[in-house]
Formats: structure tokens, C-alpha cells, sequence
């Protein structure tokens, strides 16, 4: 099929689902392999470190070269792109099924995340590039929707998987997928790519791949080698300095991959703040109330990833028609707070999780849960792109996504860090040998085969250890709902403030004054560049 001899509108009917599996491939495996931890754990005999490792992997990957992937698609072609993305993805899959050392699944977990990254941003791009504006905002809510139901499409159809096969028919799941939608993609995707793309900053991606690697691995191996020890907190300052000079390296470069200087428009920075910690509950959330479930109330993977319906279908409604009308009604800031509050309120909810809980508990937590994430998520994502200019939406969408993928590496190991070391304090096993002690405290899976009292015991532990990281996680939302609105409600001064980015010197950015609204309103653009490539944004602030 040539999509070039055919008509525009069947076009875009044929490219439009194409597009979406490519994006709904790569975004349910963030998810999907949640509800195969448990039987991981008993076949690998993989530790909690490892199993924070296998998934955390591919959302860190996925993170980390997110920006270079949209970099690279844009320069030599999105079509090109997803077709790379989709091949390395597939493959990476079939390696990780016939594999069962934890080491060579973490590794293949993170060449799914190369893959991932080559194929998000693609999408959406070639969505805005063949798209006609009077299609192109239907075409992008879908794909808001897409990206947003994946998640939960993948617990769903890896907990049925699961209720049949072993843990490798999820990677086997994505092998198919993958090579579907490269079939569709090669037969009516038409190339698109940016003539004027600026050359690709590859020491900016390393940079960023080093210290977001080098934070992750303190915080993920922290429980083991401890909080407080040289090695964990010379890891992470470590990992603070190299992204400061990633901060240093991009206010440096004509074309830099993320220009911080964005982050001094207040509605731009408040909304990245709450998407990251957003998705840091959500993607933490899910990895552990899995585990929670089927290996603490020993249900099935199918009956632990319905358990978690209750929040999709609460967040759905409240993401595309509430929040939205109530945002315009009352301003972003108060919606965005009162989402944070109630996903933390969740949070704290679910902190009262042991072994004897009900379901009930568990439901008073996922319907604010998802009303939270739903009240939030939207006018956070409006903020982030309205803060910018038309010929700048490439950059809010790239750090839409960044921050979400972000936030989830930074949940599953912060959260499953401070699960593990809170499991492995207070489990007591003081009548099992030695041996088999260290090996029950790696993981509950482990700690289930030395018979029923070590089992009880190991799950009265563990649920200590859910309930330190999901109180951690309520606090910190707490804080951030707190910082944001100081954010959005920052005093107006006479002054102004000049934003120098690089970009087209023909550019011109409306950016909003006080950070109330979110919306392009009430700033200035002079007009005047400050050398090549640069151009001065004057903001009332």
C-alpha cells in the first residue's frame, strides 16, 4: 500500500491506527510485566533489588533517551523512526522470553526501553505533521487516550496471559505487538521529517543517561549496601553533579535538547513538577500493590490487575470532562492542588494496607486515587504546552512525556528501595538457618518456600514495608501539591524578567505572567535576539 496514491482523508483513517498500536506496544510494557513479578521472583529467584531492577530498567531507558529519540526521529525521519524503534523493541523481547537469569533480563528489559524511546515521540509527531489542523486535534486527544489507557490495558491482558502461560508470554505479547504495528507502520505511515532539525546532542543524551543511571542505581541498591553509606550517598551526590553539569552543558549548546531556561516560566515548571510526581505514585503504587496482592492475599494476576479497575474507570471521566471544565471555571491552580491532595490522601489510604486487609480498604484508596490523577493530569499537561509558542509544542510534549516516564523510574525505585529496606528491617527469622534467612529476607516469593511460619511472617514484613513507602509517597505529594500552588499563585511584580532560548529568531513567546491560568496570556516578546540562534522572551513577573 502506497500511501502517496491515495486520497488524504484515507490517509490519515489508515495512519491514525497505526500510530496507536506503535504507541500502545511501548507504553503498556511500562506496566504490563507488574503482574508477572511475583512469578519472576519464584522462578528466577530474583531479590527485591532485582525485580526493582527488571522493571525500573525499561521506564529508565525509556526516560533517559526519550529527548534523543525525538531528536533522532525528527532529523532522518519519524517513519524511520518507529520502524527502528519497533524492530529493536521486538527484539529485545524475544531475548528477554528466552531468558531466565535476572541479569540478562534487566538488560534486555533496558534495550525495550532504546526501542521505547525511538517510538513515543515519533508518534505524536507524525500525528502533527500529517494531520491538517482541522483533524489534528481530535487525532492528538486520541492519542492522549491511548497513552493514558495502555497501562491498564497491559495489566489486564498480562494478568490473563499469566493465568495460562508462565511470566515469558507477557515478552511474547510484545513480540507480536511490535511486529504488527511495524507492518502497519511500513504499509501507510508516510515519511515526515524536519529539514531544518538542528544536529543531534549526543553528549547532552550520555550526560543524561550517566546521571539519571547513576541515581537510580544508588537509590535501587541503597537497602542493601545501606541509607547512610558512603557508597549510596556518594553515588547519589554523584548523580547530582553530572546532571548539573547536563543543566550547565544545555545553556551552552545552540540546540540543546531540553533548554532549561524554560523552566523559568512558572506554569511550564509547576505543571512538569506535577506530572513527575504523578506518575512517581502511580508507577510505584502498581509495582508494589501487585506484589501486595498476589503474594501477601495470594490472588491470582488477573484478579490483581481487575482489583485495580475501579481507578482507571475513576480517572477516565474525571481527566477528559471534569477536570477540564473545572479548570477553566476555577484556574488550573486549585484543580492541580486538590488532584495532588486527594492522590496523596490515596496514598495514606493505602499506607494502612497489612495482611489482613479487606478489599474494601483497598477501594476507599483507588477511587481518590484515580479522581486525583485525573484532576491533575490534565491541566498539569495544558500548562506545560500552553506555556509555550506554536512552534515550540514539540518541546512541551517531549517533556510532557519525559516527566511521566521520569517520575515512574524514580517511583519504582524510591518506593521499592524503601519497601525492601523496611522488609528486610523487620523481618525475623531468627529459628531459619543462616542461609536461608538472607535468601527469604531478597524477597517475600523467596521467603513463602520455608514453610507456613516463615511465610506469615515475611508478609507481616512486607506489609510493614508497603506501608513506610506509601506514607513516604503520601508526604511527598502533600509537599508537592503545596509547592505547586505557591508556584501558580507567585506574586506579580512591575519588573520584568528576559528569557534567553535558543531557538528561530523569528519566534515569539506569550508566556503567562503570574502563572495562574497556565495559558499564554499577558506576556510580551521584544522581539530582540541576543546573538544567533537566541531570542529574548520578556515576561511580566
Amino acid at each position: 500500500m502506497n500511501p502517496t496514491k491515495q486520497g488524504p482523508d484515507a490517509v490519515h483513517r489508515a495512519v491514525l491506527p497505526a500510530v496507536m498500536l506503535s504507541l500502545a506496544t511501548v507504553v503498556s510494557a511500562v506496566a504490563s510485566l507488574n503482574t508477572a513479578v511475583p512469578s519472576i521472583a519464584r522462578d528466577t529467584r530474583a531479590g527485591l533489588t532485582e525485580l526493582s531492577w527488571i522493571i525500573d530498567a525499561y521506564a529508565l531507558a525509556f526516560a533517559a533517551l526519550l529527548l534523543l529519540g525525538g531528536a533522532v526521529g525528527d532529523r532522518y525521519g519519524r517513519r524511520r523512526a518507529l520502524a527502528a524503534g519497533l524492530v529493536v523493541f521486538g527484539a529485545g523481547s524475544a531475548a528477554a522470553a528466552l531468558t531466565g537469569d535476572p541479569g540478562q533480563l534487566i538488560a534486555m528489559r533496558g534495550v525495550l526501553g532504546v526501542g521505547a524511546a525511538l517510538v513515543m515521540p515519533a508518534t505524536l509527531s507524525t500525528i502533527t505533521s500529517t494531520f491538517p489542523a482541522a483533524q489534528r486535534t481530535r487525532a492528538v486527544g486520541a492519542w492522549a487516550g491511548v497513552a493514558g489507557a495502555s497501562g491498564i490495558f497491559g495489566l489486564l491482558v498480562s494478568g490473563t496471559l499469566l493465568e495460562f502461560w508462565s511470566w515469558r508470554s507477557v515478552f511474547w505479547m510484545n513480540v507480536v505487538l511490535a511486529a504488527v504495528a511495524l507492518v502497519a507502520t511500513l504499509a501507510v505511515v508516510p515519511e515526515s521529517a524536519d529539514p531544518d532539525a538542528p544536529r543531534l546532542d549526543l553528549t547532552g543524551a550520555l550526560i543524561t543517561v550517566v546521571g539519571l543511571g547513576a541515581g537510580v542505581y544508588s537509590i535501587i541498591e541503597a537497602p542493601t549496601h545501606g541509607w547512610a553509606s558512603a557508597r549510596t550517598l556518594l553515588g547519589i551526590a554523584a548523580a547530582l553533579v553530572v546532571l548539573a553539569g547536563f543543566v550547565l552543558w544545555e545553556l551552552r549548546r545552540p540546540d540543546p535538547l531540553l533548554d532549561p531556561r524554560l523552566f523559568r516560566i512558572r506554569a511550564f515548571s509547576a505543571g512538569s513538577l506535577t506530572i513527575t510526581l504523578q506518575f512517581f505514585a502511580f508507577f510505584g503504587f502498581v509495582f508494589i500493590i501487585l506484589q501486595y496482592l498476589q503474594l501477601v492475599k495470594d490472588d491470582s494476576a488477573l484478579v490483581g490487575a481487575l482489583s485495580l479497575l475501579p481507578m482507571a474507570l475513576t480517572m477516565m471521566p474525571f481527566a477528559r470532562g471534569i477536570a477540564p471544565r473545572l479548570a477553566a471555571r476555577l484556574g488550573p491552580r486549585r484543580v492541580i492542588t486538590a488532584g495532588l491532595l486527594l492522590v496523596g490522601v490515596a496514598m495514606l489510604v493505602f499506607s494502612l494496607l497489612d495482611e489482613d486487609s479487606t478489599y474494601w480498604l483497598l477501594l476507599a484508596g483507588l477511587i481518590p486515587f484515580g479522581a486525583g490523577m485525573g484532576l491533575a493530569m490534565t491541566p498539569a499537561t495544558a500548562s506545560i504546552t500552553d506555556a509555550l509558542p506554536a512552534e515550540k509544542q514539540g518541546v512541551g510534549s517531549a517533556m510532557n512525556d519525559l516527566a511521566r516516564e521520569l517520575g515512574g523510574a524514580l517511583g519504582i525505585a524510591v518506593l521499592g528501595s524503601l519497601l525492601q529496606s523496611a522488609y528486610r528491617a523487620n523481618l525475623d527469622l531468627g529459628s531459619v538457618p543462616g542461609p536461608a534467612a538472607e535468601q527469604a529476607k531478597t524477597s517475600l516469593a523467596m521467603a513463602t518456600r520455608l514453610g507456613p511460619r516463615a511465610a506469615d511472617q515475611a508478609r507481616t514484613a512486607f506489609a510493614d514495608g508497603l506501608q513506610t513507602a506509601f506514607l513516604t509517597a503520601s508526604i511527598a505529594l502533600a509537599v508537592t501539591a503545596v509547592v505547586v500552588a505557591v508556584m501558580y499563585r507567585a506574586p506579580r511584580r512591575e519588573a520584568s524578567e528576559t528569557v534567553v532560548a535558543p531557538t528561530d529568531p523569528d519566534a515569539k513567546l506569550n508566556a503567562s505572567s503570574d502563572g495562574s491560568t497556565g495559558e499564554p496570556a499577558g506576556g510580551t516578546a521584544d522581539g530582540g535576539t541576543g546573538g544567533r540562534g537566541e531570542i529574548r522572551y520578556t515576561r511580566q513577573v
